[in-house]
């Protein structure tokens, strides 16, 4: 694994640790090589003694996980597909199939673009059949994660019009800036803010628009929390959808998903989707609300930033991969309350 000092490595190594058929060979870190993991991530005190490792240290393996800075992954893919045979990358270097729209998005050009069609995107509940024989694995981001399973069934069941796009606005907590964040992550400058960091343009805007075939615009707020997304996404129905073919194409789409859940509730606390009660979980929950006269529907996604929207994910691709139950290692549910 590289990148493993950072906040989505920690939780790489927290699944991978306690997975009952993994064994994890090497923890790379370019700022804490020959350091002891849990020095790093305390969590991990008692579950290992891994020691960071240089990526030259790192032989042959089965598969390698990319938590690397975004950028990065393109210009070292040669040395990592020469360690493994299965790649998953959680960077945003692959994610995108056009070269156009990755300059577009991160503001250079790609460094690698020959193999841009040759990843398979990590997005179980959209590519699982792909994801089977897949050696290159791009891990979506967790603003699209969230985005996409709120608003799949939606364009799936063709439900709503497509042609004026969806508009969504997703709130985040700080550890989606990683580990390395700048003054703007300070907690004397985050804590009571509600920070729109993005009010066009965001990059998982054009992750979205590519899983759904839809346009998309997005708008990103940074909010009071450490872990945690929630996507609320706009969209209007088409003319004749009622309230029950919305409820029929959500519960038929993710019936057999191990981990999508659809929550919308007439009552209670927690009646749509809410981060707080995913943290440290690999669920994704979504839900809707919808008003019948005006055509408005409001669609929602929740789930932890690091977990099913980076670490989970990944390792549920690369249970797929392997032909191992998918759930393998990913069970818990969250805690509440909390």
């Amino acid at each position: 694994m590289a990148g493993a000092a950072g906040y989505i490595g920690g939780e790489l190594l927290r699944l991978l640790i306690g997975h009952p058929e993994v064994e994890v060979v090497g923890a790379v870190s370019s700022r804490f090589p020959g350091k002891r993991v849990d020095g790093v991530h305390p969590n991990l005190r008692a579950s290992t003694d891994l020691l960071f490792c240089s990526a030259d240290e790192v032989g042959e393996c089965d598969a390698v996980f990319l938590a690397l800075p975004h950028r990065a992954v393109m210009t070292q893919i040669d040395h990592w597909t020469q360690r493994a045979e299965l790649v998953i990358d959680l960077t945003g270097d692959f994610r995108l199939d056009d070269p156009s729209a990755f300059e577009r998005y991160y503001g250079e050009e790609h460094q690698a673009p020959h193999l841009l069609d040759a990843f398979v995107p990590g997005l179980p509940e959209l590519h699982r059949e792909r994801l089977r024989s897949a050696n290159l694995i791009s891990v979506p981001g967790c603003m699209a994660t969230s985005g996409v399973l709120a608003l799949h069934p939606l364009v799936e069941h063709g439900l709503i019009e497509t042609g004026a796009g969806v508009q969504i606005d997703a709130r985040t907590g700080s550890s989606g800036s990683g580990s390395t964040a700048g003054p703007a992550n300070l907690h004397a400058e985050r804590s009571g803010a509600m920070r729109v960091f993005a009010p066009t343009s965001h990059r998982h805007e054009a992750e979205i628009s590519q899983h759904l075939g839809v346009p998309a615009r997005m708008t990103a707020t940074g909010v009071e929390a450490v872990r945690g997304v929630q996507t609320i996404c706009h969209a209007t129905l088409r003319p004749g959808v009622d309230k029950a073919a919305v409820r029929r194409a959500y519960r038929r789409q993710y019936a057999e998903e191990p981990f999508v859940r659809v929550v919308a509730h007439q009552r209670g606390i927690f009646r749509y989707p809410d981060p707080k009660i995913l943290l440290g979980s690999n669920f994704c929950d979504v839900g809707y609300a919808l008003d019948e006269d005006t055509g408005r529907l409001t669609a929602i996604g929740a789930l932890d930033n690091l977990v099913k929207g980076g670490a989970g994910n990944a390792v549920q691709c690369l249970n797929i991969r392997m032909g191992r139950p998918e759930a393998l290692g990913l069970t818990f549910p969250g805690l509440h309350p909390l």
